[in-house]
């Protein structure tokens, strides 16, 4: 059986993420914020015959993430995905959202590790030159200026807006290191946290302060930060240099992260 679920399936449903808690990160995290009855969320359940839940899929406004410990009948996600119009996007497992990608047309693809940090034994105290400071919305405009010198982001004033939105409904933070000029050398932040968990993104520093270690220093805060909270962190990361960073401080991979989007659409789009 597959069906929309409601707050009275909370427990079940929860019971079953949280066996992969670090890869259901964006699933629990925007049931823990949004519930079962915005407009712009569903999360839906495929039971078995037992009646235990097989299989989970979140809708947030017209992207798609799709969840199972292994691959089944998809048929019904398939369904759902396929009904929307405006489909953006459909992300998750590897070997689940390929599975839906052999049924409906999604031509774009962009595959990254996924890599999670549960404890600092392997994280550094360091000497700063600068004080790591955290960041509040005052240091907007300073933090996109910064990451408009990024190549390798595609930031908008859509991005901008997610940034100021995450700051403002704490479900994530940002450290960053500033010079006497007040210019912001480096940052690294997180977004969809929840209770369990954080998910690293926009890690940079300045085109011209690059092989200082300043990335490693606030991402060491960073991390420090949210471990001292009882949480994980997780991140996607495609590049092995970056993968070698992020090892260092004890991230360990633990699957691969599928983002497939129709034709019409790329990752730079969303």
């Amino acid at each position: 059986m597959f069906r929309r679920c409601t707050s009275a399936d909370h427990e079940k449903i929860m019971e079953f993420l949280l066996e992969e808690r670090a890869m259901n990160l964006f699933i629990i995290g925007d049931i823990e914020n949004f519930g079962y009855e915005a407009d712009f969320q569903d999360i839906y359940a495929q039971f078995d015959n037992t009646g235990e839940i097989e299989g989970v899929l979140l809708r947030y406004q017209n992207s798609y993430i799709p969840y199972a410990k292994s691959v089944i009948d998809l048929t019904k996600m398939i369904e759902v995905i396929s009904a929307d119009p405006e489909l953006m996007m459909v992300s998750g497992k590897d070997e689940i959202v390929s599975s839906i990608q052999q049924l409906i047309p999604l031509n774009k693809v962009k595959l990254t590790y996924f890599a999670e940090l549960k404890d600092s034994l392997s994280i550094q105290e360091v000497t700063l030159d600068y004080p790591v400071k955290k960041a509040t919305l005052d240091e907007v405009e300073r933090v996109f200026e910064l990451q408009e010198q990024i190549k390798e982001f595609n930031f908008s004033s859509a991005s901008k807006q997610s940034f100021i939105r995450t700051l403002e409904s704490k479900t994530g933070r940002s450290f960053y290191i500033e010079n006497e000029a007040g210019n912001i050398l480096s940052i690294a932040s997180t977004t969809a946290e929840n209770q369990y968990s954080g998910m690293v993104v926009g890690v940079c520093s300045h085109p011209s302060e690059r092989q200082k270690g300043l990335a490693s220093i606030v991402m060491t805060e960073l991390c420090k930060v949210l471990l001292s909270e009882g949480k994980s962190l997780c991140l996607f990361y495609d590049n092995p240099k970056a993968g070698r960073i992020y090892k260092r401080l004890g991230f360990k991979d633990i699957g691969m992260w599928r983002m497939a989007y129709p034709k019409e659409q790329s990752p730079s789009d969303i």
